[in-house]
């Protein structure tokens, strides 16, 4: 792993708060000796220095693919971080005090990337129990929380009204409540006996028979168009004898 060592430097001293930050006596790689130094853990990386007050830190650790542990060491409240392989360094550390090796040993262990990523999975799996009921409800899910997708329950919805047939593309009122009644007359709508709504007249329908479009007309288009033929051609007949009449 390549790292910048000024942007490591600059992370490592910067004002962003620390998730952990003590003095923790170091065990040397060669030499078996403890010595003091002031560890500072942000993220996923433990810096330490020599003192406090270091501008620079002295190295940094990864926290990845590894396990806090406590391990039998001289110095008292000693515990080790473990990397997986043949090669790999094991970093023994030790607190000066009980309450100070537990805080660290939890903040270690909580540091990585892979710890942070269980969480949200739990968190989204709680969020969903929430959202659609408990395990074996009605919206539980057992999919992986990455593959989450929202699930309803089944409801009872109101029951629709009857869409009317279709014939020749024009609607066709319910007639099952007005069989064997005469159409109705008036031109409009209304209610019947029962405060049951009539539907409109229909407008004359076209089918082609033999290539030629003709017009069908139902018997309440005869009767509108025969009542308002009448009215015309009184109108016409009055305007007649009024241009024939001798103006005064």
């Amino acid at each position: 792993m390549k790292l910048n060592e000024r942007s490591l430097a600059f992370y490592a001293t910067c004002d962003s708060p620390a998730d952990n930050s003590g003095f923790l006596y170091k065990r040397g790689e060669r030499h078996t000796a403890y010595h003091r130094r002031w560890f500072v853990l942000k993220g996923n990386m433990l810096f330490y220095f020599e003192e406090r007050e270091s501008r620079e830190p002295v190295g940094v650790i990864v926290l990845e693919g590894c396990n806090v542990e406590l391990c039998d060491s001289a110095e008292g409240f000693a515990f080790a971080i473990r990397f997986g392989g043949n090669k790999s360094r094991t970093y023994v550390l030790a607190a000066e005090s009980q309450a100070a090796m537990e805080s660290w040993v939890k903040s270690l262990s909580r540091a990585s990337f892979d710890y942070m990523r269980l969480v949200v999975r739990e968190l989204e799996k709680q969020l969903e129990e929430m959202r659609w009921g408990p395990a074996g409800g009605c919206g539980a899910s057992r999919e992986h929380p990455g593959s989450w997708k929202p699930k309803q329950c089944p409801e009872r919805l109101p029951a629709l009204p009857a869409i009317p047939p279709k014939e020749n593309g024009c609607a066709v009122w319910n007639n099952a409540l007005g069989v064997g009644q005469p159409p109705d007359t008036s031109g409009c709508g209304g209610n019947d006996d029962e405060g049951t709504p009539r539907p409109p007249p229909l407008p004359p329908r076209r089918r082609v028979l033999n290539g030629e479009a003709t017009v069908e007309s139902p018997s309440t288009f005869c009767q509108l168009h025969e009542r308002y033929s009448r009215e015309v051609a009184r109108l016409r007949q009055d305007w007649l004898q009024k241009q024939r009449s001798p103006r005064p």
